[in-house]
């Protein structure tokens, strides 16, 4: 298979009970590509939006990541597990008061800003080489420090207890599971996370991701080119420079360039005929690459409806 594969991210629906690894190395087998990631993780029991990076693309998976997101989460007030979601261990069972909407409401404004949370042990954080939980399923517990993390809104939308939905849209590095067990405390009942749907990432969106029975079950490798989203769509939030010719060829050997951006900061790099080029820093009169990429053919710059 050629090397002159095309680059970009596609948008999938992640099942239940699957890695966000197992679908990348699924996809990888599907399109015989060589670099295929994904754009942040979801749990095993987590469904939704996973992009997933292909080619040249792969290199914006740090931008990516940054991107927000949004969840819909069910969680089961009155129960406490060592996983902070109904896989793990049952730790405590408390009762449930008959809360009203208002009261859960009030309990969630707490957690809307910035915000700090003790990452979970069952998570994929690396402690001297190892994962959290490797070591958590070896019985081990240690002290993790707290981190600054942002929620930028939590809307209640179903209360039927001992059950509650919430939408939640947050940075990156927000652990919902965490979310739901800091409310079990607040109300001084428990919970843990029992359902999470990843709503949205960025401009992806759950309702133009590809059905997790079209990756999955009966995958069709020349639909799932066809559904490739151009890598920009992941930068939508930057500021476009387009470089002349001479500019652009320097700019793609590592060079620095004179600059047409308006302000300093990150931008997306274009060549005269709208070709993506990759990430440059501008600050002052020029431009450094931080990110180069060897451009596809221009295509158009789309973004998820």
């Amino acid at each position: 298979m050629s090397e002159r594969l095309p680059s970009g991210v596609l948008s999938v629906e992640k099942g239940r009970g699957v890695t966000s690894f197992q679908v990348v190395a699924h996809l990888r087998r599907v399109l015989r590509a060589p670099r295929v990631g994904h754009g942040g993780t979801l749990d095993p029991d987590a469904t939704g939006v996973l992009p997933i990076l292909i080619g040249e693309a792969t290199k914006l998976t740090p931008y990516l990541v940054d991107l927000d997101k949004e969840y819909v989460a069910t969680v089961r007030l009155g129960i406490t597990t060592t996983t902070q979601d109904l896989s793990g261990a049952i730790v405590d069972t408390r009762p449930v008061p008959q809360f009203g909407a208002e009261v859960i409401e009030a309990a969630l404004r707490r957690f809307v800003g910035t915000i700090n949370q003790i990452p979970p042990m069952y998570s994929a954080l690396r402690r001297g080489g190892r994962r959290l939980y490797e070591l958590a399923r070896e019985g081990q517990s240690i002290d993790r420090e707290p981190r600054s993390v942002r929620v930028d809104a939590i809307i209640l939308e179903r209360l039927e207890l001992p059950e509650l939905d919430i939408r939640v849209r947050c940075g990156k590095g927000t652990y919902i599971r965490t979310l739901a067990a800091d409310l079990g405390e607040a109300l001084s009942c428990g919970a843990a996370l029992a359902g999470l749907v990843r709503t949205r990432v960025g401009p992806y969106t759950l309702d133009s991701a590809i059905s997790w029975e079209e990756v999955w079950n009966r995958p069709d490798a020349s639909r799932l080119w066809n559904r490739l989203f151009p890598s920009d769509s992941a930068l939508a939030s930057l500021p476009a420079v387009t470089l002349p010719a001479v500019g652009a060829a320097a700019f793609s050997q590592g060079q620095r360039v004179p600059s047409p951006a308006a302000q300093d900061g990150l931008v997306r790099v274009y060549g005269p005929s709208g070709s993506l080029l990759g990430i440059g820093m501008a600050h002052g009169a020029v431009v450094s690459p931080q990110r180069v990429l060897h451009a596809d053919p221009a295509r158009p710059r789309v973004l998820p409806a």
